[in-house]
Formats: structure tokens, sequence, C-alpha cells
């Protein structure tokens, strides 16, 4: 607990980038006075990305230097290789680049900011980037469904309804999610499949 009888903030990896290096030992100064790890601290588009897959980093920070172009093509590679928030760091307003870093997949942004604001910033970000990953898994969970349901109908011929009955009633009896089961249709569904015919192929000798 802080003095204050809030919760001490969650250690974070922390991975930075900035072109400008000067900006970039800044950040890594301030992120480390609120006890987070900088577990990587990149410059250049070719390297971070590589950087991001390999340390998996819980959050990035990517600081807008002398090109938005590159700070935005930054942002692109660490969203690529990441499945981590991305805030966007700003000196002063710039409306334009935001939108841009938004396009690109940025969760959040703060403007000129001290240490608290940023770790402000960081909170609401972890939050935010958790609530869509759950909505994420929900919106998968519920295609592999669809998915299971469909297999079923056409296999069974009967409706949705009862398509969804027999995953609800395999999934009580077994002890299994219902997600599980569709899980279990469809990967059997794939291994069913006849291989497609190869229109090239020549025809047996008669």
């Amino acid at each position: 607990m802080n003095t204050d009888g809030r919760p001490e903030p969650q250690r974070l990896r922390v991975l930075i980038a900035n072109e400008k290096r000067e900006r970039l030992e800044l950040l890594a100064q301030v992120v480390a006075g609120l006890g987070h790890e900088v577990i990587a601290r990149e410059i250049y588009v070719k390297d971070v990305g590589a950087a991001t897959e390999r340390e998996r980093p819980d959050v990035a920070l990517v600081g807008l230097g002398l090109s938005s172009e590159h700070a935005l093509d930054l942002i692109t590679e660490i969203v690529r290789e990441s499945s981590c928030p991305v805030i966007a760091l700003l000196s002063a307003k710039d409306p334009a680049y935001v939108h841009e870093a938004a396009k690109r997949g940025v969760f959040a942004y703060i403007v000129d900011g001290d240490a608290q604001e940023l770790q402000s910033a960081i909170d609401i970000t972890l939050q935010r980037f958790a609530e869509y990953q759950s909505l994420q898994g929900a919106f998968g969970r519920r295609a592999l469904i669809e998915q299971a349901k469909g297999i079923l109908m056409a296999r069974h011929s009967i409706d949705a309804n009862h398509a969804f009955d027999m995953l609800r009633d395999h999934s009580q009896h077994n002890g299994r999610k219902v997600v599980d089961v569709a899980q279990a249709v469809v990967d059997s569904h794939l291994l069913l499949v006849p291989p497609p015919t190869d229109p090239t192929a020549a025809e047996p000798a008669r």
C-alpha cells in the first residue's frame, strides 16, 4: 500500500521506442521511477518488431520524435508483433498524428504529461485492453459455436436450435464447456473433409 492507502501499482515490463535517443533515455528514467522494468529501448523501425516479439512487453510507449511517419511505423511494427497495448507520447497536441496513430492501433495517447499522468494513462489503457481482449474472445467463441452448429445442421439435417441442443447436451454429459465441444466438432470436420480433386490429374486407364 502507498502512504495514501492506495495499492502499489503493478510492476510492468515496458518497451519504449523513440527515434530521438535523448528522449528515449529520459523516458526510460521516468518509467523506472514509476517502478516498472524497461525491457527494450528501440530507435529503429527494423528492430522494434523483433524486440516486441522477443520480449513480449506488457505495454509499449512510443514517443513522437522528428518524423511522424517514423513514429507511426514504430507503432505499426509493435502492433503487428505484440499482444500488448501501445500508448503514444506527444510533446504537443497533434490531432492529425493522433488520428493516424489510432488507425495504426494505438490504445491511448498523452500530451506532455508528468510521471503520474503517464501512470494513470497506463492504468486506464491496460483496463481498456483487457476489456477489448475479453470482447474479442467472446466474439471468437460465438463464431466458433455458430460454425459448429452449421456443421451439425448439415450433417444431421436439423435446424439451428437442435444443433445447439446437441452441443449443450454433449457439454453437460461430458463436463466440458460448449465452446470446447464446438472446437472438437470443427476440428473433426476439418479432418473428415475430403481433399479437393485435382482437375489436371489424368484419368485412370480403362
